[in-house]
């Protein structure tokens, strides 16, 4: 903890923080899926031993969210031989041994979920069990829509991109003048694919989901984009185009989401490498199963497999036997040139998937310099890193009460000017922190319905709002 800033973290116990709704409804929620999950999977098992072990998990998570309902006392975590558990049980200790409703809620949130990792961890069969992953791919499922939306515009702006610079008579201020144009719309796609986080949208419906998803979506919600810095970035990406043109430029993506998330994070590193905007993506996913959707290196495979038979997947009868229309030999078309050039682009070498243990540590991103310091080595070598949704930029500012004026360089501290390391932010806003606002706009928010008045930050709770904000480190 020494190395985070002395502002104030949110805590449980605050009723003006999104952190005391998410500790007393969501959580509970959350472990209740993940019970009814392994309940159904246990209920197919034959092998006695192995169905054994699976209803001690069961009882485990039980006692979890009993422990979290009564407010009791966080526990020290077992040695799983996976990383992180010394760093955990020694900030445990540094905290006082809190209560679950009086904890600050950054650490009670990933203990929560590196608790619940230890419990299959330890486990005999079920190791590599990911408890939500069924709930993941039920939301790509339900996501079919903007799936095929997307895959046809990408489609279309793969080939245009791959024809090359300069064509059609176009001046070179023209041609970057359509290349930042791109570059926005295909960011744009990736900041509004995080509006279906699952940790947060715990009971949406088929027709929620679509919703949230779509072109109709994106431009509705254009507006409501804050803190907007994507001609830093693109400006960056295209210096490094014109003047390392034969040269290695890298652009890496800490994820978030898996589902129609990954896709969308997938269609703009497609979109990067087939622009030249870079010629390799890396993404970070986590080792373990996260805040319930975020990306772990088998949510690649789950993804590539659904679109590697996208007619078999997006038709099949779901749970309750609803039934869906066949795809029509476009949209298979459109889908399969997406597999096909990931698929290729990982072949080459210009797609690389690359988790790191300290993203699911317990602290902020503060302290990266001195945790991971091999991490913020590799990341010194991107052009640009992308930070993807709300608990990226939670970690990035240290979940801190900051005043929502306060720049955004100096909210993410060790990683912000001078670090070496060149940041955006994407993040819809799901939590009470948010940096970089003009003055009076965090006032005026709360003036709008919901917006939490004077009492709350409410209008920063659910996901309607957004903020892409831009650091250069390497000044």
């Amino acid at each position: 903890m020494e190395y985070d800033p002395q502002t104030p973290q949110y805590l449980t116990s605050d009723p003006s923080s999104f952190g005391y709704v998410s500790a007393r409804e969501r959580w509970p929620v959350i472990i209740t899926g993940a019970i009814d999950d392994l309940h159904r999977t246990v209920a197919d098992v034959t092998d006695e031993e192995k169905r054994k072990e699976g209803k001690a998990i069961i009882a485990e998570l039980a006692k979890l969210k009993y422990e979290i309902q009564h407010d009791r006392k966080l526990t020290p975590l077992p040695d799983d031989g996976e990383p992180g558990i010394a760093e955990y049980n020694l900030e445990l200790e540094q905290r006082g041994t809190p209560s679950w409703l009086n904890v600050a809620w950054l650490f009670s949130e990933c203990y929560l979920y590196r608790r619940m990792s230890t419990l299959f961890a330890l486990s005999k069969h079920w190791k590599r069990y990911d408890v939500f992953a069924r709930q993941k791919m039920a939301t790509f499922k339900s996501s079919r829509p903007a799936v095929l939306e997307l895959a046809a515009r990408y489609h279309e702006l793969a080939l245009q991109a791959q024809k090359g610079k300069g064509v059609d008579g176009k001046s070179a201020e023209e041609v970057e003048q359509t290349d930042r144009l791109l570059f926005s719309e295909m960011c744009e796609i990736c900041l509004w694919g995080n509006a279906t986080d699952l940790s947060l949208l715990t009971s949406l419906t088929y027709e929620d989901i679509q919703k949230l998803q779509g072109s109709h979506a994106r431009k509705a919600a254009e507006s409501n984009i804050l803190v907007n810095d994507l001609d830093a970035a693109f400006d960056v990406l295209a210096k490094a185009q014109r003047e390392k043109k034969d040269g290695e430029r890298r652009v890496d993506i800490v994820l978030d989401n898996s589902g129609f998330e990954l896709f969308v994070d997938l269609i703009l590193a497609g979109y990067l490498l087939s622009a030249g905007l870079a010629t390799t993506v890396v993404l970070h996913p986590k080792l373990i199963p996260w805040f319930v959707s975020d990306v772990t290196p088998r949510d690649f495979t789950d993804l590539l497999n659904a679109l590697a038979d996208p007619q078999g997947f997006y038709t099949a009868p779901d749970e309750s036997g609803r039934e869906y229309e066949p795809l029509s030999e476009k949209e298979l078309a459109e889908v399969r040139f997406l597999f096909e050039q990931w698929s290729e682009f990982h072949r080459e070498g210009k797609l690389i998937i690359r988790p790191h243990a300290f993203w699911t540590d317990c602290g902020s991103y503060w302290r990266m310099p001195h945790a991971a310091p091999d991490l913020v080595e590799d990341l010194k070598q991107s052009e640009l890193v992308l930070f993807k949704g709300d608990l990226n930029y939670r970690k990035l500012t240290s979940d801190a009460a900051w005043d929502p004026t306060t720049p955004f360089n100096t909210a993410i501290g060790s990683l912000g000017p001078q670090s070496g390391v060149r940041i955006m932010s994407f993040r819809t806003c799901k939590a009470d922190v948010v940096v970089g606002l003009a003055p009076g706009e965090d006032e005026k928010l709360r003036q709008t319905p919901g917006g939490g008045g004077s009492e709350a930050r409410k209008w920063a709770w659910s996901g309607k709002w957004a903020v892409i904000s831009f650091c250069d480190g390497k000044i």
